[in-house]
């Protein structure tokens, strides 16, 4: 079985780590790179790093509106895959590259395989919900991270080729943590020691395409004094000069600005941190694996169990709410597994191996 791969985004970097190279045990697999992260920061960095095979494409798309990275991605994905002809296309969770990936398959009638299957924050001016939503309607396969996405498909009629694998992002965790711990330098070149300060990062365009929101958000890491690293995206270091605040940002003895760290640097800074300040939603689900009070500057998550479990704590860009849940917001409930034990690649293998061996016949 012959199996193209896509991913485009860090997120899909992540998981293509702990999935790819599982995949090529058991069948033929091409890593298709959309360029949807298109830098050495954004990309490659992350490839050298989390050892992923080397994408036998890189489309180089790159950045630009919604619909112009989409339909891009859509008319280059199209000749690849006719020209490879796989049996199946594989897709994770919900960006540009995820939905271009899909629409390509569909139209040329190749099973499509969603990876992160059946997740939902119920708000569609989110571009990740409609991306979410529509991968879906045209997926072949279902591979859910947890319980609440197999239920959100079988509200939407949605029960069949349905399975849940758990999340692939905690088998690279499991793997890159031994990593992080033995090769990054992090700490010491930034003069840190473990749970003496908070790692932030901001990107979604909800909080950095609205001056006033992304105002509050600094403000708040400002006037909290709490001792902040922010990994500062490439979009919201436009934002920032954009509106006028960067300059606030470099001005405050709390903040210590970092550019687009590596994936092995970012790890370690996030598991040694007191508690992470994000809109990202595959970081909502590393801080609670990795035991890290996560503070998310959303209202809404598709990741609610982490919330359910009282880890995971939903303040928007409200400045009074960021500011206290910097200084006060404390979990004091166990963990449990909520996103699996770290063994969904051979789970989604062998769950590939028995659809594909049924859909043959």
């Amino acid at each position: 079985m012959k199996i193209a791969s896509i991913v485009g985004a860090r997120p899909q970097f992540m998981k293509a780590a702990a999935l790819s190279n599982e995949l090529r045990k058991h069948f033929d697999e091409i890593l298709i790179h959309t360029g949807q992260h298109y830098d050495w920061e954004m990309s490659g960095v992350f490839f050298s790093e989390l050892n992923i095979p080397k994408p036998s494409y890189n489309l180089g798309i790159g950045s630009g509106t919604h619909a112009e990275q989409t339909g891009n991605m859509l008319i280059a994905l199209e000749k690849v895959l006719a020209k490879e002809k796989p049996d199946a296309v594989l897709v994770y969770g919900d960006t540009n590259s995820t939905i271009a990936g899909a629409l390509a398959a569909a139209k040329l009638h190749i099973p499509v395989i969603h990876v992160e299957a059946g997740m939902r924050s119920f708000n569609k001016k989110m571009p990740e919900e409609i991306n979410r939503i529509a991968t879906d309607a045209i997926a072949d396969l279902f591979l859910c991270s947890t319980k609440t996405a197999v239920e959100h498909l079988r509200r939407e009629g949605k029960t069949e080729n349905v399975h849940l694998a758990g999340d692939v992002m905690i088998d690279a965790l499991k793997k890159n943590k031994q990593i992080a711990n033995a090769k990054s330098k992090i700490l010491q070149q930034l003069k840190l020691k473990p749970k003496s300060y908070v790692l932030a990062t901001v990107h979604r365009a909800e909080n950095t395409d609205e001056k006033e929101k992304l105002s509050s958000i600094i403000d708040a890491m400002v006037l909290s004094r709490e001792r902040i690293i922010f990994d500062l995206h490439p979009r919201t270091l436009n934002c920032l000069e954009k509106y006028g605040l960067l300059g606030k940002l470099k001005n405050s003895a709390n903040i210590t600005i970092t550019k687009g760290l590596g994936p092995i640097d970012f790890l370690k800074l996030q598991m040694h941190a007191k508690k992470i300040l994000t809109d990202s939603g595959g970081i909502q689900k590393e801080a609670y694996a990795l035991g890290v009070p996560c503070i998310t500057l959303r209202n809404e998550t598709e990741w609610v169990e982490s919330v359910n479990a009282k880890w995971n704590l939903l303040v928007g860009a409200d400045k009074k709410k960021i500011i206290s849940a910097l200084r006060n917001f404390s979990p004091r409930t166990k963990r449990t597994n909520l996103y699996g034990s770290g063994n969904s690649a051979n789970k989604i293998c062998a769950i590939i191996a028995k659809w594909w061996k049924s859909h043959e016949k």
